[in-house]
């Protein structure tokens, strides 16, 4: 490991102008490549106290030995340089988009004298248009055998071509109509470029032209009497629109524009780009990459746009790039665009519309493009064993912990506070072993109190169990340890309650070997506190903090990192994201049914199928409030004894606030029937709980 302040640049060498410079290691290998409007302010944040630097960063300067520059006149300059460099040394510093396929592109070679219709894959060739990239090949066939029809372009092999000229009989596509046939003379190789050339033309979505020529010429042979003719136009008309009817329109005036999105953790992020032409998805592609540095996504944005442009020109640079974030400064990259392109290309973030409609689209694209990266990872037997073995070891375990379980905090301000208990056993969700908690010992928001009073209950109900079942030889169990978290005595009908019919437990039964919680120090210390006060001694704690991805440990001051590339930050993080996901989930569900309550939930014994034909029956609470027993006892289902509870719970009830319509103003009368009623039929009057999410922990 180097020391930094080793090969430090003397003050007053780095030049204050724009250029790019390269870290290389002690056998001369660059390890990574970027660029500065100023180079001085730039490399000076390299050089400052190792302990104020995020934790990649400083494996990046330990293991540079020493850091050289290049000084340009532009930030231009410096973006096409920068871009070179790290095509040229592939730096394992910098990000580095991955494709997780090869994807095809539909792609014409003008290149050739008679250009040919076909799928290609790889690097791109010079001479040659480029349509997509799609999903699928088989996408690239559909769509090109409608188009034969009406563009009979050459498809063949060289091979074939030749050997076609050369016995003076064409394959069987020339028989059908779906090849001009250039290879035994039947149309000159002007004619087969321009036919090419409309090919081109319609991919690219200038698509209103052709159909209206045809449309014309169908006409035209109709009024003549060529009724076969006009018949063979019609069926032609008819494959242009199903080729594209193949892409939907999305954005509106024939639109060309690129839509990058970005989904991203503290480790890896995922891009998935939507290309749009003439207003439709003309192909989709994405990536995965380690994110080696500290990085923002706004030049997450700027890397995405090297690669996907770096060796584009003219219309494979469109219009308009949509991006989630702008590249800081914007200035630079989006005159390099214009560069590639030719003329202005609008770089921006999308701010309503169709396109801010789409560009979400492309986010849950990406989201789902990094979950699905994530559990394949998680999913390979030995990955998952390196990583519980790499747990093991950072932690200092006896052994991999097979079982471990993850508790998180939710609530909104203080309000509807609830908890998460997620299980992993052998690295794998186990999902009928998720719990989920309300907080009972306390009103209010104290995260490191919640987290107590959760992992208090969850270890008093195994302790419980483990004396049920006879595992404490001496029998001390305590009253203490057959308490619940709310104070009230955990007897034997609610541990017989937590038995399956076959006699085996069914919660809280089995004691994890890993206690993750999502937190620092403090929620660490609580949940270690928590259980030192249960007498349980043999089960490890850690917690995730999120920002930095730390592990910390019981008592101590510093952080156990984790390597980057380690299986078992990647586990722990995928458990900590798990138990964040079913804790915010619960407690927007116990939120939501707040808002939705009425007085009918205040009825003991009466459930959802009864509230809804009591409210069928009399069409409102307000009318129910007003009926008699007897009137209540007409609705089928409900007897003598339900009515009068039914009735004096209505009575006790203070009637709920009118609803209004808060666009014009109106009170809505409680008579009529009401559709957005909840599950007790009273009108929703709350405000919106989604206007307050972003406020959720």
């Amino acid at each position: 490991m180097a020391d930094p302040s080793s090969y430090r640049p003397r003050p007053g060498e780095i030049p204050d102008s724009p250029g790019v410079y390269r870290f290389r290691d002690e056998h001369r290998r660059v390890i990574y490549v970027g660029k500065a409007k100023s180079l001085r302010q730039r490399l000076a944040n390299y050089f400052q106290d190792l302990a104020n630097l995020h934790p990649r960063t400083r494996t990046m300067v330990t293991t540079a030995a020493s850091v050289e520059w290049t000084v340009v006149s532009t930030e231009v300059e410096a973006l096409q340089l920068e871009y070179s460099w790290i095509k040229e040394y592939d730096p394992r510093f910098n990000v580095k988009y991955r494709d997780d396929k090869s994807y095809p592109y539909l792609a014409v070679t003008m290149n050739e004298e008679f250009p040919r219709v076909q799928v290609m894959r790889g690097h791109k060739k010079k001479g040659v248009r480029y349509f997509g990239p799609y999903a699928h090949a088989w996408a690239i066939r559909d769509t090109v055998d409608l188009l034969l029809r009406v563009f009979p372009v050459r498809t063949c092999s060289a091979g074939v071509f030749k050997n076609a000229a050369r016995t003076g009989r064409p394959c069987l596509l020339g028989y059908i109509g779906k090849c001009s046939a250039p290879c035994v003379g039947r149309i000159t190789p002007e004619d087969h470029r321009e036919l090419a050339e409309e090919f081109s033309d319609f991919m690219a979505g200038r698509t209103g032209t052709y159909l209206r020529r045809l449309e014309k010429q169908m006409m035209e042979a109709a009024e003549e009497m060529e009724y076969e003719r006009a018949a063979r136009l019609r069926d032609d008309i008819e494959a242009l629109r199903k080729a594209m009817e193949k892409n939907a329109v999305v954005l509106a005036d024939a639109t060309d524009a690129d839509l990058i999105a970005v989904a991203e953790d503290e480790l890896e992020a995922a891009v998935q780009i939507f290309h749009v032409r003439g207003g439709r998805v003309r192909g989709q592609r994405g990536w995965v990459t380690d994110k080696v540095e500290e990085i923002t996504t706004g030049a997450l944005v700027e890397y995405a746009l090297q690669q996907l442009y770096g060796e584009e020109t003219g219309d494979a640079v469109p219009k308009e790039v949509l991006v989630p974030a702008l590249p800081e400064p914007v200035e630079p990259a989006q005159e390099w665009l214009t560069g590639r392109r030719g003329a202005n290309v609008s770089l921006r973030i999308p701010q309503r519309g169709d396109k801010k409609a789409l560009m979400e689209t492309v986010q849950r694209n990406a989201l789902q493009a990094l979950a699905l990266h994530k559990t394949k990872r998680a999913s390979d037997l030995t990955t998952r064993s390196r990583a519980l073995e790499e747990i093991a070891e950072a932690l200092d375990l006896d052994s991999a912990p097979l079982r471990i379980e993850c508790y998180d905090i939710s609530h909104l301000q203080g309000d509807d506070v609830v908890a998460s208990m997620v299980v992993f056993e052998d690295g794998l969700q186990r999902k009928s072993e998720y719990r989920r908690f309300q907080i009972k010992g306390f009103a209010g928001q104290d995260d490191v109190r919640s987290m107590h009073e959760v992992i208090t209950r969850r270890f008093k109900r195994y302790l419980a169990e483990k004396e049920r079942t006879g595992e404490w030889a001496d029998g001390s169990g305590t009253e203490d340890a057959l308490t619940d978290g709310d104070g009230t005595l955990t007897g034997p009908d609610e541990i017989t309650n937590s038995l399956n019919d076959d006699g085996r437990p069914k919660k809280f039964a089995y004691p994890p070997q890993l206690v993750v919680v999502d937190g620092g120090q403090p929620q660490v210390a609580a949940a270690w506190r928590a259980l030192d006060e249960l007498g349980i001694d043999d089960i490890a704690v850690c917690g995730l903090a999120k920002r930095l991805e730390e592990v910390w440990l019981p008592g101590d001051d510093d952080p156990v990192v984790l390597p980057r590339t380690s299986e078992g930050l990647y586990l722990l993080q995928r458990v900590r994201d798990e138990a964040h996901r079913f804790a915010i989930t619960y407690q927007r569900t116990k939120r939501a049914k707040r808002f939705r309550a009425g007085p009918l939930d205040d009825v003991p014994g009466l459930g959802e199928t009864r509230k809804q034909a009591l409210i069928k029956h009399f069409g409102s609470v307000k009318k129910l409030r007003s009926a008699t027993i007897e009137e209540i006892q007409g609705v089928p289902g409900i007897g003598r004894k339900t009515a009068e509870t039914i009735a004096a719970a209505l009575a006790q009830a203070a009637p709920a606030a009118p609803a209004v319509n808060t666009a014009t103003g109106e009170i809505i009368d409680d008579e009529e029937p009401d559709t957005t009623a909840g599950s007790s039929g009273e009108p929703v009057t709350a405000g919106r709980p989604d206007e307050r999410r972003g406020q959720e922990r």
